[in-house]
């Protein structure tokens, strides 16, 4: 691809943070013609949904994108396809972890806020920065016959995996219930382009005061990413059909 060259424009980015996640991408479409940029793979797939108004077929066209694990790659990536493609929609898709006895594995998150939690400032406040950071996702045209249930809660990101001892912090002053490492700057980059975004993510794991269960056995996190990633992209036509912006 060119640089500095907008493509064809489409109608939608979905964005795959880490590796494993993208792995599972690449295993549902198998025959995709794969292309790459600086953060990896991508390719251009049609998504086919039913007007309710008139029962008419539409198409979506939609980019996966494979835009790399950890706040720094998830907002290059991010800031990448928006000056590339001018998607309508960015949506990522992934993983979190969930704190136990406040979610259940499994659960599908919906995003309502994140919240970038790492953020130590030993000047001034770190909360005025985070809060600088932290933003509100429209979520309201979503409309609720989906296949499956989506909870709508808050996800804080950090460059870290969930560490037990942060968690009361992160449920007193946050409300949160399940973390991850790319959401929080995909939603903050598209907010800076005027881009409405959609975070949608699966807890594969808990974290508790006994630790981490993929912390010792990530075996549980692969196999648990490739159910949610599945379901994620099976609900992707729910989504189109309701969105307000295609």
């Amino acid at each position: 691809m060119k640089n500095n060259t907008i493509l064809d424009q489409i109608d939608a980015a979905i964005i795959i943070s880490a590796n494993i996640e993208w792995n599972v991408i690449r295993e549902i479409f198998p025959s995709v013609e794969v292309n790459f940029s600086p953060f990896g793979e991508w390719f251009i797939e049609n998504i086919s949904i039913i007007s309710d108004e008139n029962n008419v077929e539409k198409k979506i066209k939609v980019i996966y994108f494979q835009g790399g694990w950890g706040k720094i790659s998830a907002a290059a990536s991010t800031q990448y396809i928006i000056d590339c493609w001018k998607p309508k929609l960015v949506l990522n898709l992934g993983t979190c972890g969930g704190f136990k006895d406040e979610i259940d594995r499994g659960t599908l998150i919906l995003a309502e806020k994140t919240i970038v939690y790492d953020i130590y400032e030993q000047m001034y406040s770190s909360q005025d920065h985070i809060d600088h950071y932290t933003t509100e996702l429209d979520v309201s045209w979503i409309k609720e016959d989906f296949p499956v249930k989506l909870v709508k809660t808050v996800l804080v990101s950090g460059d870290r995996d969930l560490s037990y001892e942060d968690i009361p912090k992160l449920k007193d002053d946050y409300h949160a219930v399940a973390g991850d490492w790319e959401s929080g700057a995909i939603a903050f980059i598209s907010r800076l382009n005027r881009t409405p975004a959609i975070i949608l993510r699966g807890v594969t794991d808990l974290v508790s005061k006994d630790g981490g269960e993929a912390y010792t056995d990530v075996e549980i996190f692969e196999r648990n990413t490739r159910g949610i990633i599945t379901k994620l992209v099976q609900i992707l036509p729910y989504i189109f059909k309701s969105s307000k912006f295609l």
